[in-house]
């Protein structure tokens, strides 16, 4: 089932285009060691284990499928725990549903193909709570428990909000075997010291995440759409996993690790928007995505406990729910954001002596990455390198000048066309006697816009 879910989740990866997030991992990762470290003092430094971890990677290419094959495996790492947790848990059959369940959620697919660590964080969960599983059974033997401590310093290397799942575990534990609890305090831990310096550092730099509102309760209605990916998915697999806790009595599963499962897929949301509200705005779906795996399993268990017709019809019904979600997911555009449509329109309409700027800076290293050198002249751009502090690239700031004897511009920004006239850069050109000629709209909402201003006759 592994190696299924790695197949899947490769399939498509070459065609999407790399959203911000990805390219912000490409820029990260393809700089020096010291320049790595350097970024991480001043953002994203939770992220250095993987932001390590794929500067390496970048040694042996940097092809697209190439980029997004470590979340691949980690997907088929994530779903050959699965099927082996759903058979400790309750049976074989559960396994192999939980895992065929994995497979077929539409937001697996997503972050499998996504050049960012979800898809440890999630492998990661099924680690923590296997190894724990693991050491449960022979409480008494210290390997099972140093087992589990590594699982635990692993999570909290892959993403800083995945932590959370640890709540089930002590829940659990806490409600249901006391003796088990002191066994697995100090592993925890221990477990939790990388974990924790990653929670200062992210802390310290949480400026990077100043973008995020504070949540409100709604924020609960999307929790459908981001375990499956599709808000259709999604339902159809709370449904199935709400009826293995309904009848969790009848399907011969142990209550300590049913009240895991259920710890496992519902108090990572609740701390998330706790501390939100405490501490500083830090709800966003896709912190919440090592959640997905408890929901496959807790439906893995329901349909080992049914007739297995019924188990490979809903199995087959579940597949077709998320099928349209699938493609679309691997369409140019199913990151959300579409680079190659955007270089292509360049291209395809640019004239030798035209001039090309970005709203914002970073929005360089995706035309970088696509475009190359058949891009027209980078007017602003002073030197290769991106900025050793941001994801951004030192520019001139004397735009009038640099445009000076350009007679047409090429200007990307963020969101729709009408965005433009709030844009320091594009006030400047029409300042300069800049007209817009056509605009082009990239992408989904709030997309990317294209456009051309050529100068008054």
């Amino acid at each position: 089932m592994g190696i299924v879910a790695t197949l899947v989740a490769v399939a498509g990866s070459s065609t999407v285009s790399q959203s911000s997030d990805e390219l912000a991992t490409l820029s990260a990762a393809g700089r020096s060691a010291g320049g790595l470290w350097e970024l991480a003092m001043n953002i994203d430094g939770h992220f250095l284990p993987y932001y390590g971890f794929m500067h390496l990677w970048l040694e042996f290419g940097q092809a697209q499928w190439w980029l997004r094959l470590p979340s691949a495996i980690a997907t088929g790492v994530a779903t050959a725990l699965i099927a082996d947790l759903g058979r400790r848990l309750h049976s074989l059959p559960a396994g192999l549903a939980a895992a065929a369940v994995y497979v077929f959620v539409p937001s697996v697919s997503y972050h499998g193909q996504n050049i960012r660590s979800y898809a440890f964080a999630a492998a990661a969960t099924v680690l923590a709570i296997w190894a724990l599983h693991r050491a449960a059974e022979e409480p008494e033997r210290p390997g099972g428990w140093w087992r589990y401590a590594a699982a635990v310093a692993l999570l909290g290397c892959t993403q800083v909000f995945a932590l959370l799942v640890l709540a089930a575990h002590l829940l659990a534990v806490a409600l249901y075997d006391r003796s088990l609890l002191r066994r697995m305090l100090p592993s925890m831990a221990l477990g939790c010291l990388p974990g924790a310096a990653w929670v200062v550092i992210g802390f310290n730099e949480r400026h990077a995440i100043s973008w995020i509102t504070m949540p409100g309760p709604d924020v609960f209605l999307a929790l459908p759409k981001m375990v499956g990916g599709t808000s259709l998915a999604g339902c159809v697999l709370l449904v199935l996993a709400l009826s293995a806790l309904f009848l969790w009595r009848r399907l011969r599963a142990d209550r300590l690790w049913m009240t895991a499962l259920a710890g496992w897929a519902v108090l990572p949301p609740l701390l998330l928007f706790t501390l939100s509200h405490l501490v500083s705005p830090i709800y966003v779906d896709r912190y919440l995505f090592a959640t997905v795996p408890a929901y496959a399993l807790l439906a893995g268990i329901a349909l080992a406990s049914v007739p297995h017709v019924l188990t490979a019809l809903t199995l087959t019904g579940f597949l077709a729910a998320g099928l349209p979600g699938q493609l679309d997911l691997r369409g140019e555009d199913g990151h959300h954001e579409n680079f190659p449509r955007a270089v292509r329109v360049i291209t395809g309409e640019a004239r030798p002596g035209d001039a090309i700027m970005y709203g914002r800076s970073s929005l360089r290293e995706g035309f970088r990455y696509y475009g190359g050198a058949s891009l027209p002249d980078d007017v602003l751009l002073l030197g290769g390198d991106p900025l050793p502090e941001s994801f951004g690239y030192p520019e001139r700031t004397d735009v009038a000048a640099a445009v000076g004897g350009v007679e047409r511009v090429w200007v990307i920004w963020r969101g729709a066309p009408e965005a433009g006239s709030r844009i320091d850069k594009v006030i400047t050109l029409v300042g300069e006697g800049f007209v817009r000629d056509r605009a082009w709209r990239t992408g989904r909402v709030p997309g990317m816009t294209v456009a051309l201003y050529t100068r008054r006759a």
